[in-house]
């Protein structure tokens, strides 16, 4: 054929074959374009009504004009052949994409949302395709979609299913209805759409099998794999749009692509906003940025790998207070310890253009540390050294990296900077030992290791009574002993004073700062804890708990615009912590852009799938949105994950008491009351106890209920007589008052609670325990003020995203 003329058209290659038909590159020499011209089978032509079918349903389908549909010229016959000109596309099929893989999820979702867009074009227009999949999809280079071979499938189905037909490769999208031969309408398109776009998403098909009549069963009968369990951080609401676009009844599927497109668009904002949440991190780094990955210990003995990870703190610390530097945290280097990944892929993970990497070798009472500082997108060496000293050099070693780095990368160094990289934090070498002795038993956050860590900085502290950083990491373990552990509050004092003193010896002590800001905030101090963390970041702009914390603070006050810049920059600096991600989707969730806080809460699970903070929070999102059944079954994974945890209990109970399943909930919270400190609170800002009291009263337990609401007022009152400004507290306050019956006292200890920083509405609207209280004129007036409060805070947040 190639050569030869048909009609006015002249053969110029073939393109290719399949049970459609023969199809060829040509050249209309009448309207000067290139065309294709697809030659039908005769087996699909013989039955001459079936023929007229044909030419019928495509002269219809000539008629549509659509930037993602492929245009249809002219039907035509030579020589007994019936050919079709249309459009020549030039691309790849979505086949031949998929062959190497799962499409990226934004790539994806372009392309469905073209492919829809196309389709509802045709369906306005009465026309169906029936014939939707992959191959029938062609992408251009510039990313444009078309969707061939419309007015071929009414002819097609004529065939029968044969694996002589042209079907053959098409029963793996087919919709029931079209399997069991019955007369379909554009909902089949539908149902085929959604089973392309699993496809794209996952790599694989919906519904297989070995053979036709197996691939028949299994779309009449199965229920594919969800693609969330297939692939990480995919959008429950994109596995929700796929499952309806599936449902094997058609008058539970989308009735309309208009809808499906609705979605389909919803998700793309979504995914837009995760994406630029990861660019925070990865997109273009400065070349001021950089990572120190975990120095290699080459000591004789394994038990001196603490000194090498402490060489490793001592470097990303002194570096840390180079403003002028973005420096990765400990938390986030330290996961490539041992790892067997290439700098590139290091550098890309965390954002950074430079990483300095390296080891250390102690012997007896000298000390050789090699280090080298490499271009992470290119390999290319920018600075290395290899200091050959005495052990008492190890402070000049530290610093002279430091400050030889800022070099290289042509960071400024303040004279006030370069003072405090040069400050040895001892002259005392033994004591130093201890201190990160010390320093790595803390970091292992276990009860027995801060005890441990706790003797060791003492140890430090009877070497070296001027040691600032020891007592700042002795008053990190006392608070630590409340905070973390269950020790009596007492002890913050003693952390206080910890830090107190730490800071008369250095008061550039970073360190010190820090730890008096965490204790302020335990004792409720939130005024004092900022500008204890403020003074922390000031020191050490890079510190990156000091930049959390503000974040967490800002957050308590309802100063969520705040909040999420210092979230936000925290992560910049944390990229593969996944607490930094849920720090930011909560920011999210009290402004009530659940789009958002979902997006962030995936991204945290796509780190750490295990993570049950990013499950509860996502649980307590679908609650707010009537998700019920989503609710549960994340709640119910983070309680398989750590069926001891408190929190995780407490979420549970929540759960089931929201959905009016009162003793379920009971028996959580009694088993959490069990493993629980006294005054452990819950997402609700209501103690476990106030929670535990509601339910007793609902089921008939006065008693124990008024003795449990008695124990929340005596603990509230004596927070408030602390001068704690924790909203919870008033919150509390009102909780215990609307268990009681008393609104008027309720809805004051709730504007309290709204004057101290309280913003979840949402949360109070639906609370079973201020049901007698909710449906008052003053409480509807308070929630009404606040939801216009978050409003105007959402509106800035989302003109600074624009």
């Amino acid at each position: 054929m190639i050569g030869k003329t048909v009609s006015h058209y002249r053969i110029i290659e073939k393109l290719g074959e399949g049970g459609m038909g023969v199809v060829y590159k040509a050249e209309d020499f009448t309207l000067g374009r290139t065309v294709a011209l697809k030659f039908l089978p005769p087996e699909l032509t013989r039955d001459s009504e079936a023929k007229t079918r044909f030419v019928h349903e495509a002269k219809i389908a000539s008629v549509l004009d659509h930037p993602n549909i492929c245009t249809i010229h002219e039907i035509g016959e030579e020589q007994g052949k019936t050919f079709i000109a249309m459009a020549y596309v030039e691309g790849k099929t979505l086949r031949e994409k998929i062959s190497t893989g799962p499409l990226k999820l934004e790539e994806a979702l372009g392309i469905t949302i073209q492919i829809a867009e196309g389709l509802e074009e045709a369906h306005e227009k009465g026309i169906v395709h029936r014939d939707i999949k992959a191959s029938n999809i062609i992408i251009t280079p510039k990313g444009q979609v078309k969707i061939m071979d419309f007015g071929l499938a009414k002819l097609v189905g004529a065939s029968k299913l044969t694996k002589n037909g042209a079907t053959v490769g098409t029963i793996a999208y087919m919709s029931p209805e079209q399997a069991r031969g019955e007369v379909v309408d554009h909902r089949t398109d539908i149902w085929s759409l959604g089973a392309m776009l699993y496809e794209t998403i996952t790599g694989q098909l919906p519904f297989k099998g070995d053979y036709e009549p197996a691939v028949v069963y299994s779309i009449l009968n199965e229920t594919p794999e969800a693609i969330t369990a297939l692939r990480a951080g995919v959008p429950m609401d994109l596995e929700k749009i796929v499952e309806k676009a599936l449902a094997k009844k058609r008058d539970e599927r989308y009735q309309h692509l208009g809808d499906m497109l609705v979605d389909l668009r919803a998700v793309v904002k979504q995914t837009q906003h995760e994406i630029q949440g990861r660019r925070l991190i990865s997109e273009e780094p400065s070349r001021k940025s950089i990572a120190v990955l975990p120095f290699e210990s080459l000591s004789a003995s394994k038990e001196d790998e603490y000194f090498s990870d402490g060489t490793t703190d001592d470097i990303i610390t002194q570096l840390s207070k180079i403003s002028d530097l973005r420096v990765i945290s400990r938390t986030s280097v330290m996961s490539y310890k041992g790892s067997k990944k290439n700098l590139r892929q290091i550098g890309r993970e965390l954002g950074v253009a430079t990483i300095l990497e390296g080891s250390v070798r102690r012997s007896g009472d000298r000390v050789r540390i090699v280090s080298q500082l490499i271009d992470a997108s290119t390999d290319e060496h920018l600075w290395a050294d290899t200091y050959d000293r005495e052990l008492r050099d190890i402070f000049d070693i530290q610093s002279d990296v430091a400050q030889r780095i800022a070099a290289a990368l042509k960071a400024k160094l303040s004279p006030e900077e370069k003072e405090r990289i040069q400050q040895k934090p001892t002259e005392n070498l033994t004591a130093y030992d201890f201190y990160l002795k010390g320093r790595d038993y803390y970091y292992r956050y276990t009860k027995l290791d801060n005890e441990n860590a706790i003797e060791l900085f003492k140890k430090a502290l009877e070497l070296d009574p001027d040691y600032a950083l020891a007592y700042a990491g002795l008053g990190d373990a006392y608070c630590q002993r409340v905070h973390r552990f269950g020790f009596a509050p007492g002890w913050l004092d003693s952390a206080v004073e910890m830090s107190e003193k730490a800071i008369s010896i250095d008061p550039g002590c970073a360190e010190a700062h820090k730890t008096l800001g965490l204790v302020y905030y335990a004792k409720g101090w939130l005024r004092k804890a900022l500008d204890a963390y403020r003074r922390a970041v000031e020191l050490n702009p890079n510190y990156c708990v000091a930049v959390s914390n503000i974040g967490v603070r800002d957050h308590a006050m309802g100063q969520y615009v705040d909040a999420l810049k210092w979230a936000k920059k925290a992560l910049t600096l944390n990229p593969t912590f996944a607490f930094s991600y849920v720090r930011v989707a909560l920011v999210y969730w009290a402004l009530g852009w659940d789009e958002q806080a979902e997006a962030w809460f995936n991204r945290a699970l796509e780190l750490q799938p295990d993570f049950i903070h990013a499950l509860g929070g996502l649980s307590y999102m679908y609650l707010f949105q009537g998700r019920q059944g989503e609710a549960t079954s994340r709640v119910r994974k983070a309680l398989s994950i750590a069926p001891d945890e408190p929190e995780a209990l407490c979420w549970v109970g929540d759960i089931e008491l929201f959905s009016g399943n009162t003793e379920q909930a009971e028996q959580h919270y009694e088993r959490a009351m069990k493993l629980s400190s006294p005054d452990f609170l819950t997402y609700g800002c209501i103690s476990l106890g106030t929670r535990l009291a509601h339910v007793y009263r609902k089921t008939g337990r006065q008693e124990q209920s008024e003795t449990l609401l008695g124990q929340g007022l005596e603990n509230a009152m004596k927070r408030l007589e602390d001068l704690n400004e924790l909203a919870d507290i008033p919150y509390e306050m009102a909780a215990i008052n609307a268990i009681q019956g008393k609104e008027e006292e309720a809805c004051q200890w709730i504007q309290k609670a709204i004057d101290s920083g309280w913003r979840d509405y949402r949360m109070a609207s639906i609370d079973p325990v201020f049901v007698d209280v909710r449906e008052g004129k003053q409480f509807r007036q308070m929630m009404a003020a606040v939801k216009a409060m978050l409003d105007e805070m959402l509106k800035q947040v989302q003109t600074s995203a624009s």
